[in-house]
């Protein structure tokens, strides 16, 4: 006997503040560390909830190696200290495993095979470079010179930006100007306060060595606000970066997402167990659709999965009061919103990653704990998380607030 589809709800959603790679604040923060102080934080939202009553954890990673190898969902478990009952998977979609993430948990709800489901995401990109440490590709990708462009790891993500660049008719001023706008928007949204419900606050040990006494000292600071953001950059000072993806290319490092460090985490429930525990929603998960597209030109991937998930959801593009557009580059942004005529007030009102970041795996769990907070925070009804994804993806997820 088949079993009536159920309505899976948020109720609870929190991220970590999203550090620069390499030499930002969480350069030395582990990513399970990263992933078990989101877990811990997201579960302290809900006191009322028995962790016990938590069935499963499934955590998107992108690069799933090293300090974030294993099976980092049930590391992460284990480190923030749940129930040895629960479970952990840990997903790659590159880009969109966030995202996955939540839909996969709304899933276990929805054909009722779970009452409650953590989802997340962590990523460090300061540990685990792009592509990872020993990426292995098939040598059946390079046979054919003509055809390697086909594959877009191989052909490099700025290159495929490249490319929409190029057939979208996306110009290095249209570019630059988008990217100045979501810094702007981001060093409003933080001065206004709007990012303070959904961070939760990371304290961070930085050593420093006495060379002559050879004692190491520890200062602890708390962070609470994504490093990412220029308050002082002009759109002519990004006119001036070089293309370094291709000698007259248009692409450059002002006007791609920022390689970055975070992890976010989002608790969601069934009506049955909102009931049972006393649980507030903030929101209900409403759909999903995840679609391919040719991975040279990987960028596009909105185009193609947000109309599937409108479909699915029986709505309109004009129906979304909230969109978090992952800007992987502003060529690909830029394209996905004049291709589907969505309405650039509604796009990444708080900027998107070129100023804020973009932790790969993470970023679909941090930026869903964005929309759910901003539906709440601004009374609106309906808000998507969308990006595209290497290798030719795209990816989009709908949610509702109540």
């Amino acid at each position: 006997m088949s079993k009536q589809i159920q309505d899976a709800y948020i109720v609870a959603a929190t991220r970590t503040p999203i550090g620069r790679s390499h030499k930002g604040f969480f350069r030395n923060t582990r990513p399970d560390d990263l992933l078990a102080t989101v877990l811990k934080a997201a579960m302290a939202q809900v006191p009322g909830l028995d962790p016990h009553a938590v069935e499963d954890i499934i955590c998107g990673c992108a690069i799933p190696e090293g300090p974030q190898g294993l099976n980092v969902a049930r590391i992460g478990a284990v480190l923030a200290g749940l129930p040895k009952s629960v479970g952990g998977i840990t997903v790659n979609r590159f880009c969109a495993s966030g995202l996955a993430a939540v839909q996969m948990a709304a899933d276990r709800i929805r054909v009722g095979e779970a009452d409650v489901m953590i989802a997340a995401g962590t990523e460090s990109m300061s540990m685990v470079p792009m592509m990872g440490n020993t990426p292995s590709l098939s040598p059946t990708i390079f046979s054919d010179p003509d055809d390697i462009e086909s594959y877009g790891i191989a052909y490099g993500m700025g290159l495929t930006a490249e490319k929409v660049a190029q057939q979208w008719k996306v110009s290095r001023e249209a570019q630059d100007q988008f990217a100045y706008q979501s810094h702007m928007k981001a060093v409003a949204a933080m001065q206004a306060g709007e990012f303070a419900r959904e961070i939760t606050e990371v304290a961070v040990d930085e050593r420093s060595l006495d060379l002559e006494s050879a004692d190491v000292s520890i200062a602890t600071r708390k962070v609470n606000l994504d490093e990412g953001a220029r308050p002082d950059t002009t759109v002519e000072a990004l006119a001036k970066l070089r293309p370094v993806f291709a000698a007259r290319g248009s692409v450059t490092a002002g006007n791609s997402s920022q390689t970055s460090d975070g992890a976010g985490a989002l608790i969601l429930a069934s009506e049955a167990a909102v009931k049972r525990f006393g649980l507030q929603p903030l929101a209900r998960f409403v759909s999903y659709a995840s679609r391919g597209v040719p991975p040279h030109i990987m960028g596009i991937g909105p185009i193609e999965a947000i109309p599937a998930a409108l479909k699915s959801a029986g709505l309109k593009h004009q129906d979304i009061d909230w969109i978090e557009l992952n800007e992987a580059f502003a060529a690909q942004s830029l394209a996905v919103i004049n291709t589907l005529g969505l309405d650039p007030s509604k796009v990444n009102p708080m900027g998107g990653a070129i100023a804020l970041g973009h932790p790969l795996g993470a970023t679909g769990a941090i930026r869903s704990a964005t929309v759910v907070h901003a539906l709440q925070r601004k009374n609106l009804k309906y808000g998507m998380v969308t990006m595209c994804v290497g290798m030719g993806q795209g990816a989009a997820g709908i949610f509702e607030r109540v």
